[in-house]
């Protein structure tokens, strides 16, 4: 049974905490989703007992999605540990959108994520079969150099995506050329500011919002350029940046200026969809290397 919004609880999922294998990665995708949702106030999002910009989602539609994709993180892990090629994970991938799409009645809630997760899902499986390190940019560099001609040269552009919408408009690379680099963005920006926020002292939720306002400030996000064209953007990533002038989640108050660009957001319309994905991509390396070394947790 599906909780309603009002019913989630602002607390992190529970961790993978065994060194086995595919299930503990599925284990950490799921938690990091479930993380990025309850992570309250964002700007224009979704989450608990908020729709933020969205008319045709809510806290319970993301619940139902994040639950169809169980299967999907732990087959994605399991075909990376075989050294699956692109092709197959793309499969895994278009199979899980379409679950995705049953669970939410038609609404997209993590095409992205499905995306950058499963890939990411993917090199953690091969990595850890081979004995290798998830240190670092491990994951990324492993996407990146056995993914990231195919990503390019063979993946089509998605014909209802918001990424090809203003890719076509604004020239940007969105996920695509994301994924294909290697989540530059998850490793430069999203992971220190997740890793400074929690040096000094934040909590869970003030450091998922200090990291996502850090990538919102950074990233050309095309979510926000479909829905607000270069204009939006530049206003979302202004106010970002003026919450991070500020001290961000790290300071006390955060969350009433945190609240106000929520409204800001909403008024119009504007939802940095990219970027919430990239920020769950950043808690899921997270989680990832934290398997199987307790000193990382």
């Amino acid at each position: 049974m599906t909780r309603p919004p009002g019913a989630l609880r602002e607390r992190p999922p529970r961790e993978a905490v065994v060194a086995g294998g595919a299930g503990d990665v599925a284990r950490a995708a799921l938690a990091s989703l479930h993380e990025e949702l309850v992570a309250h106030p964002k700007p224009g999002l979704v989450g608990p007992g908020d729709p933020g910009s969205h008319a045709d989602m809510d806290a319970a539609t993301f619940l139902r999605s994040i639950l169809s994709l169980r299967a999907f993180f732990r087959d994605a892990a399991l075909a990376g540990e075989e050294g699956a090629a692109f092709e197959h994970l793309r499969s895994l991938g278009l199979a899980a959108e379409e679950r995705m799409l049953r669970a939410t009645g038609g609404a997209n809630t993590h095409r992205g994520a499905i995306f950058a997760l499963g890939l990411l899902a993917a090199a953690a499986g091969e990595l850890r079969a081979r004995g290798q390190s998830l240190a670092g940019d491990a994951l990324g560099r492993a996407v990146r150099e056995r993914h990231g001609r195919a990503i390019r040269e063979r993946l089509p552009r998605h014909p209802d995506s918001h990424g090809t919408h203003a890719g076509r408009l604004h020239g940007a690379g969105g996920a695509r050329e994301e994924a294909a680099a290697g989540f530059p963005h998850v490793f430069r920006i999203a992971l220190p500011a997740l890793a400074e926020a929690r040096a000094r002292g934040a909590d869970r939720r003030a450091a998922a919002i200090h990291g996502l306002m850090t990538l919102v400030a950074g990233v050309v996000d095309t979510n926000l350029l479909h829905r607000g064209g270069a204009a939006g953007l530049f206003v979302a990533r202004s106010l970002a940046r003026d919450f991070l002038r500020r001290g961000g989640a790290l300071r006390a108050g955060w969350e009433g200026q945190a609240q106000e660009i929520h409204r800001e957001f909403v008024a119009r319309n504007l939802s940095p969809g990219g970027s919430a994905d990239l920020l769950a991509a950043a808690l899921f390396v997270e989680r990832v290397r934290a398997i199987g070394d307790p000193e990382s947790r």
